[in-house]
């Protein structure tokens, strides 16, 4: 079967097929799919700055918690519990290991509670304000150690509960590790779903340039150098997208960031971004790029030993 070639077409070929994308002019992505590598990306973004402010904030409140210990005097009688109060931060305080006692004044501790029970509830004998210790050690609480300084305390505070602070907040860090792993799968899923939508559309333009593939085939072309086109113009479309999403992705997590900066400290305070956490978030756009140009190849190789 005789066929004429067009010249540009052979003018192409003679300049080397492996370095001119435009032979195959579908090979690019076009409509939707641009857009949706930004959508892709940009929420790629946003999951991986969540869940790298989590771990940030989970890490930031254990490290500031892990030797941090309260002691609550429970005792109805006013005067005998400052007494015991007082007694126990003593005797904290001439303990080896223990960094700092303080007992937390009677107005602080009314601030603390006036969300939930009103203001000036110490006052109201019906209701009982324990005394509270906080107390910082050199070294992270155990087991044995919180039971050492329980015996301790209660030999001259028998009203007194020692507690571990980072015990308090178990739950917290416990749905904090899930919203991680959440945010862990996000990522994982938006890159499947990113390699989903470069096969198809490759597929598609596959399907287009059909003609003009077995025409490079018959002329000497190989699947690799076809698989090439592809790959670089899927790399230049995935940039384009990556880039956007990035930006869009950014402005996203300013906001929140601002957002909740305005709640105050606490554990919001400690989930701050660093340096190497912008880097990692940078870098989603080239990975999603790296991600579609081998997806491009992949496809590329499989569909054509199956074409030809």
């Amino acid at each position: 079967m005789a066929f004429t070639l067009p010249s540009a077409l052979g003018a192409r070929l003679g300049k080397g097929l492996a370095g001119d994308a435009k032979l195959i002019r579908h090979a690019r992505l076009s409509g939707p799919m641009p857009w949706v590598i930004a959508i892709m990306v940009a929420l790629t973004v946003i999951a991986a700055a969540a869940g790298l402010a989590l771990s940030n904030a989970a890490r930031s409140a254990a490290d500031e918690l892990s030797g941090g210990v309260t002691v609550q005097v429970v005792e109805a009688n006013p005067v005998e519990r400052t007494r015991q109060a007082a007694a126990a931060a003593q005797r904290l305080k001439a303990t080896p290991g223990v960094i700092e006692a303080h007992v937390v004044s009677q107005d602080e501790v009314e601030r603390l509670i006036e969300p939930w029970l009103g203001g000036r509830v110490g006052d109201d004998q019906e209701i009982p304000v324990p005394a509270l210790i906080d107390v910082r050690l050199r070294d992270a609480v155990d087991g044995e150690t919180l039971g050492a300084l329980r015996r301790l305390v209660r030999q001259v505070a028998p009203s007194a509960r020692v507690d571990a602070q980072s015990g308090w907040l178990k739950p917290v860090f416990g749905a904090i590790d899930s919203l991680r792993w959440l945010a862990l799968a996000l990522v994982v899923l938006l890159g499947f779903a990113l390699a989903a939508a470069v096969l198809l559309a490759v597929r598609s333009a596959l399907g287009v340039n059909r003609d003009t593939i077995e025409i490079v085939h018959l002329l000497g072309g190989t699947d690799s150098q076809v698989a090439r086109i592809f790959q670089r113009s899927v790399g230049f479309d995935a940039v384009g997208g990556g880039i956007l999403g990035l930006l869009i992705g950014l402005v996203v997590v300013f906001f929140f960031g601002r957002r909740f900066a305005d709640l105050g400290a606490g554990l919001v305070g400690g989930g701050a971004l660093h340096w190497y956490d912008w880097l990692v978030i940078a870098l989603v756009p080239l990975a999603g790029a790296i991600l579609a140009m081998i997806t491009a190849r992949i496809t590329v190789l499989r569909a054509l030993r199956r074409m030809l």
